[in-house]
């Protein structure tokens, strides 16, 4: 039923020794790492020992790591927030590039990213064999599901993205006993083995993640005999929290310390209130310290019915900022500024993110005084852009100057998850 017994302790014992830990997290972090020393330099770890305490320390968000990245480049590719590398400072045995780019080290930990909780808590076990389609180059996603897989005891089918009629190939040879990937890709891979007449009734439960998994997603692969459960977890801090049997919320995992926090302040809001995901990782390898997601969500009452007893969140809720995820990937506003940069015929412009998943539509609305036919070949280029930039394909609208409402916004997601 449980992964191990940290699952099913007291609360009170849990909170204790995640405090415990936190002071000496805290000294590691601000030793080892040099972006952290600069920015705890007037903290003392000792001091660092509760969650009141942890709230007075500053909020961290992806960008702010991106741009430290970005500045040590030829120094430290991980910003000096990393306390392993290769060379003089051994102990990653792996490298990945997230879109931005940010990289991102993987340790020598067995399951470092944590995730055989959540493939357990999904129905795994040893001796499963896992078609996992996750990403296995450049992005860490790949990595992260292989090792907890096999942390498990399941055989792991390195399957990654795309290729969809070998997929279905592969499922109908191989006989696995689940999918680890994206839920819109699941989808893809059985609508595609019906188109082709194809047995792919092995596959019996699946964990994704990646993007939203929405009640009505869920349903439809049920329908099709696959019991599908979500995990929650960034490249940065590996896995935060996971779904159960119950499917009442997702339960935090037992290496990170949550907040939910009022967005643009980094101050808690009470459980129950909408707010950012902040999280502490306990990872002594890559100890990043109130790392602000950039997702909201919410704390749910009570403990899971499925016995475990740690907090619970309600689940993906949106975006505190305009970043938001198309088919698995990040689209910054960054991004679209980069878009319109190398085109100075356009004025502003606005990402629309529309549809429904498995079939979402990016539509890039942009304001420009030049005619219909002049602007026609300007349209084709502006689209290359947008598949280059954010390697996702994309639809190009113009509209008059000054038509777009100015309100600051860059990616206008109106995507509506059932």
């Amino acid at each position: 039923m449980h992964y191990d017994a940290l699952e099913t302790r007291e609360p009170a014992e849990r909170e204790a020794a995640l405090f415990a830990a936190l002071p000496k997290q805290v000294a590691l972090a601000k030793l080892k790492s040099a972006a952290f020393g600069e920015m705890l330099a007037d903290v003392d770890p000792a001091t660092v020992n509760s969650r009141a305490a942890l709230a007075r320390l500053p909020v961290m968000h992806k960008s702010e790591l991106m741009e430290r990245q970005k500045k040590l480049r030829g120094v430290d590719v991980f910003g000096g927030f990393s306390t392993i590398g290769w060379g003089q400072r051994r102990g990653a045995v792996r490298v990945f590039s997230s879109p931005g780019p940010i990289y991102e080290p993987e340790g020598l930990a067995p399951d470092y990213w944590r995730m055989a909780r959540a493939i357990f808590a999904a129905g795994f076990r040893a001796g499963d064999l896992v078609h996992n389609s996750f990403s296995y180059h450049f992005t860490p996603a790949g990595s992260m599901m292989d090792t907890g897989a096999r942390a498990i005891g399941c055989t792991v089918f390195a399957a990654g993205v795309g290729q969809t009629e070998m997929q279905v190939q592969a499922i109908a040879e191989l006989q696995p006993a689940g999918y680890i990937g994206t839920p819109s890709f699941l989808k893809i891979i059985l609508e595609k083995a019906t188109e082709l007449g194809v047995g792919v009734s092995s596959l019996k439960k699946a964990l994704v993640g990646g993007e939203a998994f929405p009640p009505s997603l869920r349903d439809w692969l049920g329908g099709r005999g696959v019991a599908a459960y979500q995990s929650y977890a960034t490249a940065d801090l590996g896995l935060v929290a996971y779904e159960t049997p119950a499917r009442e919320g997702l339960v935090l995992d037992e290496g990170v310390i949550v907040e939910i926090v009022r967005p643009g302040t980094g101050e808690p809001v009470a459980d129950g209130e909408v707010g950012e995901i902040v999280v502490t990782s306990l990872n002594p390898d890559y100890p990043l310290l109130r790392f602000g997601t950039g997702d909201l969500s919410a704390i749910l009452p009570g403990p899971c019915p499925s016995g475990r007893t740690n907090r619970r969140i309600r689940g993906w809720l949106g975006r505190a900022d305009q970043t938001t995820k198309v088919r698995g990937m990040f689209v910054h506003p960054s991004q679209v500024a980069e878009v319109v940069r190398r085109y100075p015929e356009v004025g502003r412009a606005r990402l629309m993110i529309e549809g429904e998943m498995a079939n979402d539509r990016m539509t890039l609305h942009c304001e420009t005084s030049m005619s219909a036919v002049a602007a026609e070949g300007l349209r084709e280029r502006i689209a290359e852009s947008i598949r280059d930039v954010t390697k996702l394909r994309g639809e190009v609208v113009f509209c008059a100057a000054g038509s777009l409402p100015n309100d600051g916004k860059v990616i206008d997601d109106a995507r509506r998850y059932q």
